[in-house]
């Protein structure tokens, strides 16, 4: 038990890290340790290396100035793929690879489409993933659709660090200002320019002045803003970054709160830069009095793989099965995860080390079986982890003078004493150590060693069937390949039978996978009947028994057949645990496989907190929407909990169709570890392949005023949604990051979760109603049924924000709140109140849950009461570019964060003078 408990709170200070963690750290306000990997389908161009190092040494002054002199970038390595020829300036990587990237340049998410952009799906002021370049991006190829690259950088930066938000939004890109025209979503509302429509057909464009929808009251769909190119205005970087003048962020003096920007929307209309001086890293930055010096490139190029198995044959790996369970993985990792043309070697240790087999080159099975021979078949003795290690590193000198970029994969069920006196040595080394625990105990010098060499550890439980240890040893894929060229897992599942029962189901191979489909099937007491067909129905009979390993297995050679394969696995135990794994590798070099990756999004974390579990499903860089995505999350002792995961941007859920799918966890048994595995399928006519523009994108540039003219850009080629089409059948499961829990109390937990906060309340006016639409958060974050909503309104935004409850409250007593996930709709007459002058009210929801429990504030929505302004004149003619049309129309305008709708005059003048009092629960 006191094993455990130190188990525990010393991963509370060894924080894990996931294995796609950025290593970035600030030092004397230097970024230091970023990484900038080419993508293995990048074809060679030796400009884009020299591309890349002047937009970061750009970036860098641009970054120092725009912060007020607090940052820069120090030192960047550049990540070359090992298909492009050999260079004396090159080095090997040590822990820098593909998936601990924090800048990826790679094709383009849709083809012809070169937006750069970030993968960001968290919450505000939270790091997001990577900032994602296009190879004629960075050659300087799409300057005059994004403008210069440098200064882009820091504006995808921004998103990459400090979790700030864009300042437009291309699904609004207009609303009704308080002046009581059509404005351009904008930050600072300083930047000028018109507003035009480039309509072109069969190459030819004409601009002709915007018109006003006659549903949504603002400008019609096509209305794009051209900016003047001659500026004053210094803000905002998050804005238009490319506009000349434009040198700073947005800040509380002058932030736009009223435009429904991705901003306002996600950070509670707080400034940008107040968002980033809210930031770890400002808090650890001052002002420098010098210009900092220009960015230290490293030149990376990856090479051979080079692995080393360190197995652990002490006398406690007797115990629990733990010996055949180590033999199970760690042959299913050689004969079907590690890639061919890797070097493998293995060394077993107990009181002391014996190597086994020397580095050994993959090119067929006839190495990979020669491995599998050298797996151990006994165990006995004491533990010394460090001469496994030190005999590791002997076999790869052997090979390979210098061990930087080499791969450790250390597997031991208990803790050694002396294990921290080789610390230093394996920091030293440039080494790579994965560290595989299984059982509650885990050595705490090798969690810091994994933790300091950028490795993987991974915690596996003594509960044979959860498949944990063979699917931790299937993650063990190379981080530097491409997808199609490592292997995918399809299926991994286990059951505890009894009575001679069966285990029946079916796993799905689509087009994108098949070729050397792996199935694997383990068990504890005695060989089972297994049965296996393929989609036609005819029977796999080829399966391989090794009943010393407790396991049996068969390859289906060439491609496999596409469509469900049936399994049947039949008990010959009273008492028997069985497990099936599936993997499969791309049928075509050429196309992407579809892929998932599961992540939490913290390491460590304490009761009541929640967790949010992130689950990506993605066909290259392309979101696969529609997908059934659950989540098994199992604590330390083996109980399980099963989530459905939502894509449906309500909840712990950013962006609706984003192709990531999450959801809030708090379902606490005990403290201690707690592992996470995702299964996603999708069906026919249920899940398809975005071809939308990726979300926290740059800001497409439409052209220019210039001297009172519009210049206009060839617009980008659009692609319509309806002629997507569906995929077919598909299953992937992963193995996502674990995460450690304390402070959990013993017994029934007390209820301390509010409900989730609001993030889509949209708002339609119908006749004299107003219609509330939002997605219903539950009693404990998105589960459950919430109690009660309190709707309440205001004539000013941050009011309502600051003051909730002290606004003038609606009458919500016939509204029943429905289950978490669903679609909530609600309808109030604001009054039949004339008043002169009036303007806006503001219209903003919170939960309550059966303990009383509150929301945090939801979105708000506007409403605005005045006739806008369209820009005057008739449509221009040639020479006559400020020309337009004068049109007056009512205001009924909807936006996601931001909403107008017309109301009847004077509600908000009469609103005014009633929030000062004091009677909070004032209902309509």
């Amino acid at each position: 038990m006191g094993l455990c408990k130190s188990f525990v709170f010393f991963l509370l200070l060894y924080l894990l890290q996931g294995s796609n963690a950025s290593f970035v750290r600030l030092n004397d306000n230097g970024y230091e340790d970023i990484i900038i990997a080419i993508d293995p389908s990048v074809p060679e161009d030796e400009k884009i290396i020299q591309e890349i190092q002047e937009m970061v040494t750009t970036a860098s002054t641009y970054l120092f100035e725009a912060t007020e002199k607090r940052f820069f970038f120090k030192n960047v390595s550049i990540l070359i793929p090992e298909n492009w020829k050999a260079s004396p300036q090159y080095r090997k990587p040590k822990h820098e690879s593909y998936t601990h990237a924090d800048v990826i340049v790679a094709p383009p998410t849709i083809p012809g489409r070169d937006d750069p952009y970030t993968r960001q799906f968290k919450g505000c002021g939270e790091k997001a993933e990577y900032i994602h370049f296009t190879p004629d991006f960075v050659l300087g190829k799409k300057q005059n659709e994004y403008g210069p690259s440098g200064k882009l950088f820091v504006h995808e930066w921004a998103h990459l660090r400090w979790g700030v938000f864009d300042e437009y939004n291309d699904d609004q890109r207009f609303y009704i200002a308080r002046s009581k025209k059509i404005e351009a979503t904008r930050c600072s509302t300083g930047i000028s320019g018109e507003n035009r429509v480039n309509f072109c057909q069969e190459g030819s464009c004409v601009l002709r002045r915007c018109r006003i929808d006659s549903t949504t009251k603002l400008y019609e769909k096509d209305c794009q803003f051209f900016p003047d190119k001659d500026q004053t205005e210094k803000t905002s970087i998050m804005f238009m970054q490319s506009i000349d003048s434009v040198a700073e962020f947005c800040d509380e003096k002058n932030h736009n709160h009223d435009a429904p920007s991705l901003q306002n929307m996600k950070c509670d209309h707080r400034s940008t830069w107040e968002v980033i001086s809210n930031s770890e890293d400002f808090k650890m930055a001052t002002s420098m009095e010098e210009s900092p010096p220009p960015p230290v490139f490293s030149l990376l190029r990856s090479s051979e793989r080079i692995v080393c198995l360190v197995l652990d044959i002490s006398g406690s790996m007797l115990n629990s099965n733990r010996l055949s369970r180590m033999n199970q993985a760690a042959k299913y990792f050689l004969l079907q995860i590690v890639e061919n043309g890797s070097w493998v070697g293995m060394v077993h240790f107990n009181y002391a080390a014996t190597v086994f087999s020397e580095l050994i080159q993959i090119k067929s099975n006839t190495e990979r079986n020669k491995l599998v021979e050298s797996l151990p078949k006994q165990a006995g003795g004491g533990t010394s982890i460090c001469s496994g290690i030190e005999s590791a590193f002997k076999v790869i000198e052997k090979q390979n003078p210098q061990i930087d970029g080499s791969e450790i994969v250390l597997l031991t069920d208990g803790e050694d004493n002396s294990a921290k006196d080789c610390i230093d040595t394996v920091t030293q080394s440039g080494a790579i150590i994965h560290f595989i625990a299984l059982g509650e105990a885990a050595d705490q010098a090798v969690i810091q060693m994994s933790n300091i060499t950028g490795g993987k550890h991974l915690f596996v439980s003594d509960v044979a069937e959860n498949n944990g240890l063979i699917d931790a040893f299937g993650t063990l894929t190379s981080e530097n390949a491409n997808p199609t060229q490592k292997s995918l897992q399809l299926e991994s599942k286990g059951s505890s039978l009894t009575n001679n029962t069966w285990m029946n189901d079916t796993v799905t191979i689509d087009s994108t996978v098949g070729k050397d489909t792996f199935f694997l099937v383990t068990w504890k007491e005695q060989p089972p009947s297994i049965s296996l067909w393929d989609p036609s129905g005819a029977p796999i009979h080829n399966f391989i028994l090794d009943s010393n390993s407790k396991m049996a297995y068969v390859t289906i050679p060439g491609t496999a057949q596409v469509g469900n394969w049936a399994y049947s696995l039949q008990s010959n135990a009273n008492q028997e645990i069985l497990t099936i794994t599936v993997t499969s590798w791309a049928a075509n070099s050429s196309v992407s496989p579809i892929t998932v990756n599961a992540k939490m999004n913290k390491d460590a974390n304490s009761f009541p907190n929640p967790m949010i579990i992130y689950a990506e499903v993605l066909q290259g860089y392309s979101p696969i929407l529609g997908a059934t995505v659950t989540a098994i999350i199992e604590s330390q002792s083996g109980h399980t909990e099963v989530l459905k995961l939502l894509d449906n941007g309500a909840g712990a859920d950013s962006f609706k169709n984003d192709g990531v799918y999450s959801r809030y966890f708090t379902a606490y048994t005990e403290n201690g570890r707690y592992s996470l595995k995702v299964r996603a399928h999708g069906g026919t006519n249920s899940a398809k392949r975005s071809l939308q523009y990726p979300a926290n994108r740059a800001a497409f540039i439409p052209g220019w005023v210039v001297n009172g003219e519009v210049q206009a850009n060839p617009p980008r080629p659009e692609i319509n949604e309806d002629d997507q089409t569906f995929l077919e059948n598909f299953s992937r499961t992963a193995l996502g990051d674990a995460f450690v829990m304390s402070q959990v109390p013993p017994g029934p937990l007390p209820d301390l979760y509010p409900p989730s906060q609001i993030i889509d309340l949209y708002a339609t006016f119908d006749e004299d109603k107003i219609n509330l639409t939002w997605t219903a958060p539950g009693d404990d974050f998105d589960n459950g049924t919430v109690k009660e909503y309190i709707i309440r309104i205001s004539g000013n935004m941050l009011d309502l924000r600051d003051n909730f409850d002290n606004a003038l409250q609606v009458d919500t007593s016939n509204l029943l709140p429905s289950e978490a996930n669903s679609e909530e709709t609600f309808a109030f007459k604001p009054g039949n109140i004339s008043e002169e002058n009036a303007t806006y009210i503001f219209i903003a929801i919170q939960s309550i849950d059966k303990s009383n429990l509150t929301s945090k504030l939801s979105n708000i929505a506007q409403v605005a009461l005045f006739v806008p302004e369209g820009d005057p004149g008739p449509d221009p003619g040639p020479g006559n570019a400020k020309s337009g049309v004068n049109i007056t129309t009512l205001v009924v305008s909807v936006v996601a964060s931001v909403v107008l709708v017309c109301l009847i005059v004077g509600a908000t003048a009469y609103l005014l003078k009633r929030r000062s009092s004091k009677r909070a629960s004032t209902t309509f």
